[in-house]
């Protein structure tokens, strides 16, 4: 092979590092603005690429600078798509995060169901919108979750009895079949995320829908669930008790609707549908939020109690 032909082969070879990080990134992009589980996977695949591409293509830009003591463009435009690719790996840990992608009046079907506890509730996060549902409008399957506290609550305390949630009832939100449950896992000090990413949802209990999909509620009280799979439960019934279980930082209710079967489904890996609450004195979808006051969290949240009277 001439010199030529080897100058313009060497050439091209410093362009294929870039231009493999755009195949990757264009059609993952495509995919995660296409609806349902394209959408997912979109997600999966642009949070992949950030947390392990991204960083290895710029630890390999650092390394060959150095060695050669010069940035080529092929090697700055490769850094700029790194940087681009890295983004999305940071909503893996909540940062930077974009609300994931569902149009809340074309997302069906919703769910509409009581409120899964008697007790005057706050609604720590909920809602269609990051600024008061940040954590989980920002994910796939929990697009329209919710974290369910009863005062007091955020205040940092290791007591899990200083909490009003901790152990107070939690009950069916609709009638329906209990499609599993777990239970047996421990709840853990509060005042701290437990960062318990082997078991997310903790104590949890299923339900499957007449519209053929799930509804969710998890970090319940260690030993408190009350029902098993194929059990059928009437609204209203009691399921277990608030407690913090699962990756969690201290006592609440988490609940949300899916379309795909959660067992044995990785958190994350589904698609969210709408959750809507009846029979109480608040909107049908309330929002959560908080804001920081000389250091301590308030909770500025809709409280919302159930009302209807049988």
């Amino acid at each position: 092979m001439t010199e030529a032909p080897v100058s313009r082969f060497r050439s091209l070879l410093r362009w294929a590092l870039p231009v493999l990080l755009a195949v990757l990134l264009l059609p993952s992009w495509v995919l995660f603005f296409s609806g349902g589980m394209l959408a997912v996977y979109g997600w999966q695949a642009l949070v992949a690429l950030g947390q392990l591409l991204a960083p290895l293509t710029i630890l390999v830009l650092m390394v060959h600078a150095i060695r050669k003591r010069r940035f080529s463009r092929p090697m700055w435009v490769t850094l700029v798509l790194a940087l681009v690719t890295l983004w999305p790996g940071l909503w893996g840990f909540g940062v930077l995060v974009l609300p994931f992608p569902y149009d809340l009046e074309q997302s069906a079907p919703p769910a509409t169901v009581r409120l899964p506890s008697d007790e005057t509730i706050r609604v720590a996060w909920g809602g269609d919108r990051l600024a008061t549902n940040y954590y989980h409008a920002s994910t796939p399957d929990q697009r329209w979750a919710y974290d369910l506290v009863v005062e007091p609550a955020a205040h940092g305390s290791e007591n899990l009895e200083d909490y009003g949630c901790y152990g107070t009832p939690v009950v069916a939100p609709v009638s329906a079949r209990v499609h599993y449950s777990t239970d047996g896992a421990p709840d853990h000090t509060p005042g701290a995320v437990s960062n318990d990413m082997r078991n997310p949802g903790g104590n949890t209990v299923v339900l499957a829908l007449d519209t053929g999909t799930f509804l969710l509620i998890a970090h319940l009280k260690n030993g408190s669930v009350l029902v098993e799979a194929g059990d059928k439960v009437r609204e209203g019934d009691p399921i277990g008790a608030c407690g913090n279980s699962g990756n969690t930082s201290e006592p609440h209710i988490h609940i949300h609707h899916q379309r795909q079967d959660p067992q044995n489904r990785p958190f994350n890996f589904s698609e969210g549908l709408p959750l809507y609450f009846r029979d109480h004195d608040g909107a049908a979808m309330p929002e959560g939020g908080f804001e920081v006051n000389n250091g301590q969290v308030i909770l500025t949240g809709a409280i919302v109690k159930h009302s209807l009277t049988e």
